[in-house]
């Protein structure tokens, strides 16, 4: 299996925006919950996640996909040795997926996902207080990273899913 890039978006309608991209794509999704949905197309290799809660037309988050722990890892060792500030989580669940991952931001605040998908469950996500730190979604946080001030903060509340804001983005 090969290595597969993954977009991430903000829409307004979960449902309104499967139908929209079953259009476009011409494929059926992978995976449709209330708040989330997942594309997978195989020619292009791309992951297209859909979020609800997030200011719609906005990007999420980028990622890689790779074929298993033992590349996230290789990577992550890779990363580190160019001194990025990342983030590691092992096992985590987040977007109905448990998985191995790293977050690292880009210079414009771009947070991208490096992971491995260890299965599939029907659980979203617990809050998690350490990557919404990372990605500069706590209140405070947004401060000390203004670059992450188009990713906004969550609910401190559990169940909230890994990228999605809590408050409403206003135009």
């Amino acid at each position: 299996m090969a290595n597969t890039f993954h977009v991430a978006l903000y829409v307004g309608s979960i449902p309104e925006a499967v139908e929209q991209y079953r259009k476009v794509l011409g494929i059926e999704p992978a995976k449709v919950k209330h708040d989330y949905a997942k594309f997978e197309l195989q020619d292009p290799p791309v992951i297209l996640s859909l979020n609800a809660g997030g200011e719609p037309g906005k990007l999420s988050h980028l990622g890689i996909r790779y074929p298993g722990t033992g590349e996230v890892v290789t990577e992550m060792a890779r990363v580190k040795q160019t001194d990025v500030p990342l983030l590691q989580q092992e096992g985590t669940t987040c977007c109905y997926a448990k998985a191995d991952k790293f977050w690292v931001r880009d210079k414009d605040g771009v947070p991208w996902e490096m992971y491995t998908l260890l299965e599939d469950v029907e659980s979203e996500t617990a809050a998690d207080t350490q990557l919404r730190n990372f990605l500069g979604q706590e209140r405070g946080a947004a401060e000390a990273q203004p670059a992450a001030a188009d990713i906004a903060a969550p609910e401190s509340t559990g169940g909230v899913s890994c990228c999605v804001p809590s408050e409403p983005q206003t135009a």
